[in-house]
């Protein structure tokens, strides 16, 4: 991040069950979600290993396609491209990309069949 943050957060202390307020930092953030970050960061390149040629020529043109609710964490896309050297993107709408997606397979299911079996 170009400037940390600072947040300060209201919640119960749970060794002491004492309400209380903490300051808590963007590299506070970044900690606790490092290890998921990293599950993600695995499970892109285990995809990619996976991914057929045709598919791979693609990808290398036109980039991974990131959706979710997760691609909202600033920096997640940079931290994605630097791990895969490959172009990052975000969706347009990262929050219904999915759901959209998934909509446009089930209005023309039978187009679709071949992938989906």
């Amino acid at each position: 991040m170009e400037t940390e943050m600072e947040l300060s957060v209201k919640g119960r202390d749970l060794v002491s069950g004492i309400p209380k307020v903490r300051t808590i930092s963007s590299e506070d953030v970044r900690e606790a979600l490092r290890d998921g970050l990293d599950q993600i960061n695995a499970a892109v390149l285990r995809c990619l290993e996976r991914t057929p040629p045709e598919l791979g020529s693609d990808i290398l043109e036109n980039g991974i396609m990131l959706t979710g609710g997760g691609v909202l964490l600033q920096g997640l896309d940079e931290m994605v491209a630097d791990r895969v050297e490959l172009p990052v993107n975000i969706a347009d709408d990262p929050l219904t990309a999915v759901v959209r997606g998934t909509g446009k397979v089930l209005d023309e299911l039978e187009d679709y069949e071949a992938v989906l079996t």
